[in-house]
């Protein structure tokens, strides 16, 4: 009659993020879009690892689509440079590594993936906690060129 237990706390979890990606600064955004590619990958490991293959496909292509659709889309190449360019290629990279591991059911693959998500998601937390300081060339770029 209500629904499950299972709805409920689903629902409360979407209002959370919600709210959370409605008051999030640009910076907080990406590091958003990365602690969900994060997950889904986990998600992914976990899912190769005890054979369920549907869902581990699922998770993947919710990795790539994060990668793609989200830290791609965000970079602004005119005015990140090469910096962007950089990361464009990089993201482009990972996206096809993804798309390898869940051809070949590689979990190795699936781990390379997170270990460079991981780095790029704490040196982005550490410009984010650097105030930009016009000498300073490459945090100033890089905070410009991920506005969403």
């Amino acid at each position: 009659m209500f629904g499950s237990r299972q709805t409920g706390v689903n629902a409360y979890a979407k209002v959370g993020m919600e709210t959370g990606v409605a008051a999030a600064s640009p910076h907080k955004l990406i590091v958003m879009l990365f602690d969900g590619a994060l997950v889904s990958i986990s998600c992914a490991l976990m899912n190769m690892r005890s054979g369920n293959i549907s869902e581990k496909g699922k998770a993947i292509s919710k990795a790539i689509m994060i990668i793609d659709s989200g830290l791609r889309a965000a970079l602004d190449k005119k005015v990140g440079g090469e910096i962007a360019e950089g990361l464009d290629a990089l993201y482009e990279y990972m996206s096809g590594r993804l798309l390898t591991a869940n051809l070949k059911n590689d979990p190795a693959i699936l781990e390379e993936v997170q270990r460079l998500l991981i780095e790029l998601r704490d040196a982005w937390n550490q410009i984010g906690d650097t105030p930009a300081h016009p000498s300073a060339a490459a945090p100033t770029h890089m905070s410009k060129y991920a506005s969403a």
